[in-house]
């Protein structure tokens, strides 16, 4: 073609097959969009469902007082402040330990070493342990061999040792989604490998780590199985004074009055589920903003 001829506009359209795979795109953003929506719809439900049911019975009240009446009456404050305690014992004993391992799985393992091959093993076949199987564990384990009784550190053990995996596999996938090269720069500029791995890996990788925080969060504080043979109570007419008490939870709690307790007025244990979601709600947005503010600090 000439600088005198025409431009010829026809071979920038678009042929049949360019057509053919917009379509084809769509397609699957829409297939895409419609999955991710699937995913929202039981939650919105869920919410609706507890509002609608259980809001009546939300109250100042029902959160500051004990249950009475054979706990037919009254609130759930020894039940939510048992939930915190175990949360946060079993965070304190799950989240350094899990992270702690995750570091040696990526920074210091040999990938075909023994050690390493039974430490993953042991992790995927943790995760795969159903809860049940963790109450006996820990029955056996804090609560007879340990000698810790039934009380909220050996419920806080277990919950522990049930969501090490979660912990676990989390922490190693941001370790290992932290770039190579800012370890070999450190190691030109002379830091030893522990120097690298605390001013520089662990800070990159803490929003990841959170992740795994958060979802351990949301199943310890749901889980009845595991605490109920371990440290947690029907009913309590009193609150723990330390970690060798037992205590009232949330999940264990609405499990009693839903099952085990004639006339409950149907509005009570909605509620209960309302205050247990709400919960799991808050400590997750406080993560998730954490997550978020460090996040924004990352430079790559």
């Amino acid at each position: 073609m000439t600088p005198s001829q025409p431009l010829d506009w026809s071979l920038f359209r678009a042929e049949a097959i360019n057509r053919q795979n917009d379509r084809l795109q769509h397609l699957f953003m829409i297939l895409f969009a419609l999955m991710a929506l699937l995913l929202v719809i039981p939650v919105v439900m869920i919410v609706i469902i507890l509002l609608q049911k259980g809001w009546s019975a939300l109250s100042w009240e029902f959160l500051t007082t004990f249950p009475s009446n054979g706990m037919t009456e009254g609130g759930i404050f020894p039940a939510l402040l048992g939930t915190i305690w175990l949360v946060a014992i079993s965070l304190l004993a799950s989240v350094p330990l899990g992270v702690a391992a995750a570091i040696y799985l990526s920074e210091y393992a040999r990938q075909e070493h023994w050690l390493t091959r039974v430490i993953n093993l042991a992790t995927i076949n943790l995760a795969g342990v159903p809860s049940i199987v963790h109450a006996l564990f820990g029955l056996g384990a804090f609560v007879a061999f340990f000698r810790l009784g039934t009380s909220i550190l050996a419920a806080s053990l277990t919950l522990a040792v049930m969501t090490l995996p979660v912990v676990i596999v989390s922490s190693w996938e941001s370790l290992q989604a932290v770039p190579q090269a800012f370890r070999e720069a450190c190691w030109n500029m002379g830091a030893t490998r522990w120097q690298t791995i605390r001013h520089v890996v662990l800070p990159n990788a803490l929003t990841g780590i959170l992740t795994g925080i958060i979802l351990q969060v949301s199943r310890a504080a749901g889980e009845t199985a595991p605490i109920m043979f371990t440290g947690a109570a029907f009913f309590l007419p009193y609150l723990p004074s330390g970690v060798m008490d037992q205590t009232m939870a949330l999940a264990l709690h609405l499990f009693t009055i839903s099952t085990q307790v004639p006339d409950v007025p149907e509005e009570i244990p909605f509620a209960v589920a309302l205050v247990l979601f709400a919960l799991v709600l808050l400590i997750n947005a406080g993560a998730i903003a954490l997550r978020m503010h460090l996040r924004s600090k990352k430079k790559w």
